[in-house]
This record gives C-alpha cells, structure tokens and sequence, in this order.
C-alpha cells in the first residue's frame, strides 16, 4: 500500500510542526521545507485545522501551530482522515470485475488495510518524533526563519 502524496506531507507537517517549538512556521515556510507546492501544502494545511491538529493565524506574528490534541493524534486516523477507508481496489467502477459476486480477494485486502491502520492507531504524533527523529527535522529546514530560529532561538519578532 502506498500513501497520497496528501497523506505523507499531512504526516511530515505534523511531525515538523512537533519540534518546532514557538518559531510558528506560515503554510509558505511549510512548502518550502517540504519542497511542495505552496496549493498543496496550502489543502492539507486547511484539512488539518479542521481536524483541530492545528491552529492557523495571519498576519504578523501569525504562522501554524500543532495543537494538544495535534501532539497526541492518532497517526492511524490521521491516515484514514486522508486516504479515506474506502476499498483498496475498485470492483465495482466502469468496468465491473466480473469475480465481483464470489470473489475472496476484497474481503482479504480490506482485512489487510483495516491491521495496516491498527498497526498505526496506537502511535502518536509525539512518538513519531522523538529522539533521534526530533533533532534530525531540526536539521533538515530549508526555509530561511527556521534556520534563524533554529540558530538564534525562539522567535521573539
């Protein structure tokens, strides 16, 4: 099973946005990071505040923040949030499988996706990110105010 492009940065906005502290990184920052269209990151972004995992205010001093409940999300329903629990694979679209009515095959691969997400339901976005994770998104910002804060300290500006 592979992610949407949608769920992977939702994880990685997460997991960025945990060891940020109180540098408050806009959508634009967050893009720019990921290496993501500012659209792309702009969707996901909006998805998140309103699942309540993030705060976003503009204008000066504004910028993203990951919320109580954003530190200690589920990263299983994160997953289904956006990837949808629909079928793995489509039987019944323009072209119906004719195996639809015996077939054993949809029943095993939605098995197969329902342990996939248990599997995630116990980790949280604070387990995702701790030592030596944690340190290691520190490192890898592009954007120039995370170097700075990163450098210099919180953002007092």
């Amino acid at each position: 099973m592979r992610l949407l492009r949608s769920t992977d940065l939702a994880l990685r906005v997460l997991m960025r946005l945990a060891v940020v502290g109180e540098a408050n990184p806009t959508t634009r920052d967050v893009a720019a990071d990921m290496d993501v269209p500012y659209t792309h990151a702009a969707k996901v972004v909006a998805e998140l505040t309103h699942m309540g995992l993030l705060t976003a205010r503009r204008g000066r001093g504004g910028g993203l923040a990951l919320t109580e409940q954003g530190r200690t999300a589920s990263v299983g329903a994160v997953v289904r949030a956006f990837e949808g629990e629909g079928d793995v694979v489509d039987c019944e679209g323009a072209t119906p499988c004719p195996l639809n009515s015996g077939c054993r095959l949809r029943g095993a691969l939605r098995r197969a996706q329902e342990a996939f997400f248990a599997s995630l339901d116990p980790v949280t976005v604070a387990d995702i990110v701790a030592e030596p994770t944690g340190p290691l998104l520190l490192g890898i910002s592009t954007a120039p105010h995370a170097l700075a804060s990163h450098r210099s300290g919180p953002n007092t500006s």
